[in-house]
Parts: C-alpha cells; sequence; structure tokens
C-alpha cells in the first residue's frame, strides 16, 4: 500500500519522468524510518517499469523484479552485515555497474541508504559518479542526516524531503499493511518510523517496552540489581530495549525541566534541582548521552552488557525518582 503521506512525493517524481526532466542524482532526505528508501525503491520501478504511461504498474517483469531485488538493472548499496558504513569498495562496485549498458535498454538504478553512512573515501569515491554521471543514470541517495555527507555531494543532488507521517496516517498505514494491532503503543516507542514499526511485532514492542519502564523505575528506587537486569538485556532485543531507556530519560527530563520550561532558561552546574532536591538535569543529560554512545556503537568490539550495568549503577546511586 502506498504511504499517504508520501503523495506529494511520488507526484512531484512522476510529473519529472514524465516530462523527461528527471534529474541523474537525487538526495532523498528523510525523516527516520518515515519511507526514503520505499520511495526510491517506488522510483525505480517507475523508470523500469515496461509501461511508461502507467508506472510504476506494479504487474510487469521489470517492477515486480525490481520490487524484489533482483532487476539486473537496479543495484541497491546498504553498509554490509557486520558493519555500519558502506565501503568504498561497495561505491566502486556501484560506478563499475552503472557504467554498463542497460539490460534492457533503458535506465541504471543505484540506491544508497542510508547514505550518510558512507565514510569520506566511500563518499569522495561516489564524487566521480555524480560528475560523470552516464546517459540513462539514476542515482538515488537516502540519508536522514545529509549534513554529514560532503558538500560536493550535496551540490550535485536533487533534494526531495520526506517528512515524519502524523501519528493517525501512520497507524492507518501500518493497520492495512500489517492488519490490527497496538501501532500507536509501537510508534510511541519507535518514534513516527512506521518504516521501522512494520517490520515489528507489536505486542512484543509494547510489552518489552512496558517491561523496560517497570524495571527503570525500581532500579531508581533501589529495588532491582542492575547487574542482573544489565545482563539480561544484552541477551535480548537490545536496540529496542536502548530506545525504551532514552525514551524513559526523556520523559524524565521533559518533566523535571516542567510544563513549558526552556532549556535555554537552566543554569549549569547542578542546579535547577526538582521538588525532591533529588535530580540533577545535568546527571540526566549525561545519562541520556551515554545511552545514546551505546546505541551508536553497535560495530564497535565493545561490552555492550557491561556499558549497560554503568548506565544503570548511575541510575541507581541518584535516585533518578
Amino acid at each position: 500500500m502506498t504511504p499517504g503521506w508520501l503523495g506529494p512525493q511520488i507526484a512531484r517524481l512522476r510529473a519529472a519522468h514524465a516530462a523527461g526532466r528527471l534529474p541523474h542524482a537525487l538526495l532523498i532526505h528523510e525523516a527516520p524510518g518515515a519511507g526514503g528508501e520505499w520511495l526510491a525503491g517506488w522510483a525505480a520501478r517507475m523508470v523500469l517499469c515496461s509501461h511508461p504511461g502507467e508506472a510504476p504498474c506494479e504487474r510487469c517483469a521489470g517492477c515486480l523484479r525490481a520490487s524484489q531485488g533482483h532487476h539486473p538493472d537496479l543495484a541497491l548499496v546498504r553498509p554490509l552485515e557486520a558493519s555500519t558504513q558502506i565501503r568504498i569498495e561497495q561505491v566502486r562496485e556501484l560506478g563499475v555497474e552503472l557504467a554498463l549498458t542497460a539490460h534492457q535498454g533503458g535506465y541504471k538504478v543505484g540506491i544508497l541508504s542510508p547514505a550518510d553512512s558512507m565514510n569520506r573515501f566511500s563518499a569522495n569515491a561516489l564524487l566521480k559518479t555524480l560528475e560523470e554521471p552516464p546517459q540513462g543514470t539514476l542515482l538515488m541517495l537516502v540519508a536522514s542526516q545529509p549534513s554529514r555527507l560532503p558538500a560536493t555531494i550535496l551540490s550535485r543532488c536533487q533534494r526531495v524531503r520526506v517528512r515524519a507521517p502524523e501519528p493517525a496516517e501512520a497507524v492507518a498505514w501500518l493497520e492495512a499493511t500489517r492488519g490490527p494491532g497496538d501501532w500507536g503503543g509501537v510508534l510511541a516507542v519507535l518514534g513516527p518510523a512506521p518504516m521501522t514499526a512494520v517490520a515489528a511485532d507489536p505486542a512484543a514492542v509494547v510489552e518489552i517496552a512496558a517491561e523496560v519502564r517497570r524495571e527503570l523505575e525500581e532500579t531508581a528506587a533501589g529495588g532491582s540489581d542492575p547487574v542482573a537486569t544489565a545482563e539480561r538485556w544484552a541477551r535480548s532485543e537490545l536496540p529496542l530495549r536502548l530506545a525504551c531507556v532514552e525514551n524513559w530519560l526523556t520523559d524524565r527530563i521533559r518533566g523535571q525541566a516542567g510544563a513549558g520550561a526552556l532549556f535555554t532558561e537552566l543554569r549549569p552546574g547542578a542546579h535547577p534541582r526538582g521538588p525532591s532536591d533529588r535530580l540533577d538535569l545535568r546527571q540526566l543529560f549525561g545519562l541520556l548521552d551515554a545511552v545514546r554512545e551505546l546505541k551508536s556503537s553497535f560495530d564497535a568490539p565493545i561490552n555492550r552488557g557491561l556499558a549497560l550495568e554503568s548506565v544503570l549503577r548511575s541510575l541507581e546511586t541518584r535516585r533518578l525518582t
């Protein structure tokens, strides 16, 4: 089912293609999980479709093979399984592939997602393809943080923005795609990211979120064992659990700052404290930074259980209640 919130982008790309004005390079700037890669896949099917008048028809061999990732004129580049980066060898292989003649005499399509996971070496390797694109090439870069890409790449791509959908839009699409479920609860945990949520088990996500919140409350009150909790979490669904911890800390910061309070008004140091005189906003922000650092370190050889234990011990010591 086509996500309704992508309607304007779809209309824009379809009109450009029909008028022969489709650029050779697109930067799809998406809110995380909002459908940037879905839109890139749709555009690939549009230009590879065998029926231009109704492209993408979603019925022809070109559309079906592209949707399955098996089209000979489509290359999808993602970080390799053991890495969070798109490597220079992958980008070079993409450049070679795009330089070949299309099997069906039409477009050659390349999708890099997430493009902001390229390091500077792979980004430099991509630059040559962007500067001298082969005829009939469509190269699409999907990124949620395009500021991480070099200006030389950004200047050579036409940007297409994909906003985060409204909760009602996201829930309606998830129900139509996956069926009934507590999708509102899932989005409360994962954020307005339906393309991430669609692969989740809604009951499991909501259950884990409730469990994490309960154990965090117990830890903050001194009634839980941080070591046992960290070991158990590190073995099962750690990325999801870290997202839940991040949400819990964010809620605490917002609650303790007070309704309508501006963080720019908070003085540095150990003040202001909450009504119980036990809360230090600086410490809360420090814990939030530690959780986010742990979330970004999944390709690093670190003991995640030990790092998580450190966060939980800090939570217990500071009694953030």
